[in-house]
């Protein structure tokens, strides 16, 4: 195990330096980078949101419009294939997902089939255009009536479409705005993900996005006052539509289309030479072209109308024919309406209305925050666990912190050369990492420090100190990666990039962790050859101990038992704080421009828009407040005018640091997926721990997993701590690191096992548990000493996260103890087959055996 070959040594060394390399760019200035080669990497880690500002929204496409505006279309196109054919029907309508119609001459059923047959033609739906798919199904449920449906395949080809074309849509209006490195991907059937990294204007892009912007240019019916038209009934062929000013105007418009935007090639913002305000001038196609001309020079004298989704823009009298092809549309624009209006037409109209269902925009100001504070913690988490590492191992420790630095480079390295995106959890994982990395570490020393203390030579003691514990490190950390893997699979947003983290860690923690420390340690005893181990200059446990752990499981037992009881019955009757992500509504971050927040005054203003449950609290730094509004029931479109309703109130003395909307359809989505996350991970643990031990240990290690969780649910409950996305990572977190300790505790107690076939159990137990007392607790110091500096210095938007992780850590250590261990005797894993062993068992459980710590 200690000896590496020249190959070996130097690709061990490669992986570091590739490590650094990539690295590098994320601390060194990129002025740096200009004059080196193409080939050298350059590029740093993408910033997420909430670390650099800007803007995530999730928007969903109308399911229902798409098929009703198809119902419609395939109503006009029955009317007018039956009408071509001189065939008389009657009852043309549409009802749910079909059109049906009557026709009145049952002898002409089968002409009038044969011409709606043109309707049921295939259409292309496959993959590359290898495939067809049938739209409509034709039926006759009783004698005459004909009834074309929807088939569902067909309408998921036109919601397929229907996403494609706005994802278009949306890329080319966000382009518009000169943004940098804005992201549009389909998301699910019905979807489209938007993030806008540095946008201060989230309002200006939920407006753009929002607008289906379908323009027509239509005429105005002026045989009659529009008033007169709504007191009674418009002409056939007309409606009556609104202008957009204040207050509205009606206008009664003829329905037919004289040209719409489709024909637009062109749209500028201007301003009008004559009264110097600001228009938007348009250019149309060629065929646009020839009928806005037709139509003007044969409406001369007649006003016509400019309509943008079902309102008038404007409706200017045609003095003279408009032959040029071009024209300008004025309507009491400001400067940046008109380029917004521009933006629209050229980015061209959405196939259908897109909903925004989840918002989550960070301002650029709490984005720096996050990254100083992200800093500090992980410099003040790195600088405890060094010291901690080097006085509790000495030159062992300076291996151990060479190889985490290592580590972090790595982790830097991957994330950089994938590409991905590090966001405020993802640097939780990152100092998570360091606290856990030093968990294989421990392992090894500690039984290199057993080896050496049962008489073996230094070398040997070594050697058989890596090689023992290789199975436990692998699996300890494939338990976490179990967990990280099904968190990223099941979570979204933060979360994913939390797992992606944690996964990658893993990896490189198992390389760096126990490849290089044994390189090291390699290379240190074959050059200075020495005698004994370096000395530890602090003894966190004494080297033999003989505490008896299994005479105190029926205590631990009662206690758990009491507490996992009252957590389930608090979380039953005292509902815990949840957050806008399972339960919907808006959560608003303001900071006060001059002196602290006022609190009282802020829940005054906002009471009179009557938001229903409205909660105001001071979220750390005293100029900073928490606004949460409840959900509204009016659905998506309510919830998104809460944030304006607020922004009108506050936006004059607060600036907007932070804003979340989740509808309820995200919210139900986000608790379902929650849950199962939880439960797969335990399911698929429960698995690999039974495969590679027994089931008693599989069912130990879950029901001991179970306690934790309850156990941290209940800490949710009792401590108010508001329950959003980033607790289910913490608590899918917890799990992978209770699994962890238990795993090591079972993996000695397995090795017992199998060394001493006569011990009875309870004494075994407590001769394992005393011989991983000093490990156990190693790692879980400094676990807590990176979550408590990421506690302190973090910043306040992960706070409750890493207050989580603190409380799970003591927790697991505890249960991985008292709980885990002692489960074993309750399974019988090791029944009293001899009066002998009974005996012992009986002695153990008065308190008078004695205990040996020395295996």
């Amino acid at each position: 195990m200690l000896y590496f070959s020249r190959l070996q040594t130097i690709l061990i060394w490669l992986a570091v330096a590739l490590g650094v390399a990539y690295a590098a760019p994320n601390v060194l200035p990129q002025s740096y980078f200009s004059s080196l080669p193409s080939w050298a990497p350059s590029q740093p880690m993408t910033l997420g949101l909430d670390l650099r500002g800007g803007s995530h929204i999730l928007l969903q496409l109308d399911r229902q419009e798409l098929v009703a505006e198809r119902l419609n279309s395939v109503r006009d196109d029955v009317r007018r294939l039956l009408r071509d054919e001189r065939i008389g029907y009657t009852g043309l309508s549409t009802a749910g997902q079909a059109v049906q119609v009557r026709i009145r001459d049952t002898a002409e059923v089968e002409a009038a089939r044969q011409a709606l047959d043109e309707l049921l033609q295939p259409v292309t739906g496959g993959l590359f255009g290898s495939g067809s798919l049938r739209e409509l199904a034709l039926s006759e449920p009783e004698p005459g009536l004909l009834r074309l449906t929807l088939t569902e395949e067909g309408i998921q080809y036109r919601l397929s479409s229907a996403l494609e074309q706005s994802i278009e849509v949306v890329s080319r209006r966000i382009n518009e705005l000169g943004t940098t490195e804005p992201v549009v991907q389909r998301q699910g059937d019905d979807r489209i993900l938007v993030q806008v990294p540095g946008l201060e204007d989230p309002e200006r892009l939920k407006d753009l996005l929002g607008q289906t912007a379908r323009l027509t240019f239509q005429m105005v019916d002026q045989s009659m006052p529009a008033q007169e038209a709504i007191d009674g009934r418009p002409p056939a062929g007309t409606s009556v539509m609104y202008s957009m000013d204040e207050p509205s105007v009606p206008y009664l418009i003829e329905d037919r289309i004289i040209v719409s935007g489709e024909n637009l090639i062109d749209a500028q913002a201007t301003f009008d030479q004559q009264t110097n305000e600001p228009v938007v001038s348009f250019r149309f196609d060629t065929r646009g072209a020839t009928r806005f001309g037709q139509a003007t020079q044969e409406n001369v004298g007649r006003l016509f109308a400019i309509i943008l989704d079902g309102q008038v823009i404007s409706a200017p009298q045609i003095r003279e024919p408009i032959l040029g092809g071009s024209g300008q549309i004025s309507g009491s624009f400001t400067v940046q309406s008109a380029n917004d209006l521009a933006v629209l037409l050229r980015a061209g109209a959405l196939p259908a209305t897109l909903t925004v269902i989840e918002e989550r925009t960070v301002g650029p100001g709490l984005g720096q925050d996050s990254i100083e504070a992200g800093q500090i913690a992980s410099i003040i988490g790195a600088a405890l666990v060094v010291l901690f590492m080097v006085a509790a191992y000495g030159l062992l420790g300076i291996f151990a912190v060479v190889a985490l630095t290592a580590n972090i480079c790595m982790i830097i390295a991957i994330l950089s050369g994938l590409g991905a995106t590090l966001t405020l959890p993802g640097i939780a994982g990152i100092v998570l990492t360091m606290g856990m990395a030093v968990d294989s570490n421990v392992l090894v020393f500690e039984r290199i420090r057993e080896e050496r203390a049962s008489g073996r030579s230094l070398i040997h003691a070594v050697d058989a100190g890596f090689s023992k514990a290789l199975t436990t490190i692998v699996d300890a950390n494939v338990t976490t990666l179990i967990a990280a893997v099904i968190l990223f699979y099941l979570g979204t947003g933060p979360v994913r990039g939390f797992a992606v983290t944690l996964a990658i860690g893993i990896v490189t923690t198992v390389f760096s962790a126990y490849t290089l420390t044994r390189w090291m340690i390699a290379e240190w005893v074959r050059r200075r050859r020495p005698k004994e181990l370096p000395r530890f200059p602090l003894q966190v446990v004494p080297v033999e101990t003989g505490i008896r752990f299994m005479w105190l499981r029926r205590f631990a037992f009662t206690l758990s038992a009491v507490a996992s009881i009252g957590a389930l019955a608090l979380f039953a009757t005292v509902n815990m704080n949840y957050g806008i992500d399972f339960k919907g509504g808006s959560s608003i971050e303001v900071q006060s421009r001059e002196g602290p927040a006022d609190i009282a005054e802020i829940r005054s203003s906002l009471s009179v828009l009557d938001l229903g449950d409205l909660q105001v609290q001071e979220f750390g730094d005293p100029r900073e407040a928490l606004i949460r509004v409840q959900a509204q029931e009016g659905g998506e479109e309510a919830q998104q005018a809460v944030i304006d309703q607020v922004r009108s109130v506050l936006e004059a003395d607060y600036d907007f640091r932070r804003v979340e909307v989740v509808g309820p359809t995200v919210s139900s989505e986000l608790a379902r997926a929650g849950t199962i996350a939880v439960l797969v991970s335990l399911l698929a643990i429960l698995i690999y721990i039974w495969l590679r031990f027994e089931w008693q240990f599989a069912l130990g290690a879950i029901l001991a997993t179970m306690h934790d969780v309850i156990m941290t649910i209940g800490f949710f409950v009792i401590t108010g701590i508001e329950f959003n996305l980033s607790s289910i990572a913490a608590i899918l977190t917890i799990v992978g690191y209770s699994l962890n300790d238990t795993v090591v505790v079972y993996d000695r107690i397995r090795e017992n096992l199998r060394r001493f076939k006569k011990m009875p159990l309870p004494q075994l137990l407590d001769m394992s548990m005393n011989q991983m007392l000093a490990r156990t607790l190693m790692t879980s110091v400094t676990t807590l000493l990176a979550l408590v500096a990421l506690y302190a210095f973090g910043g306040e938007v992960i706070r409750s996260f890493t207050a989580a992780m603190i409380f799970g850590v003591v927790i697991g250590t505890y249960s991985s103890i008292f709980v885990a261990a002692p489960l074993l005797i309750l399974f019988r894993m090791r029944p009293a087959g001899t009066t002998e062993e009974a005996g012992a068992a009986k002695k153990e459980d008065q308190g008078t055996g004695e205990i040996a710590a020395k295996g």
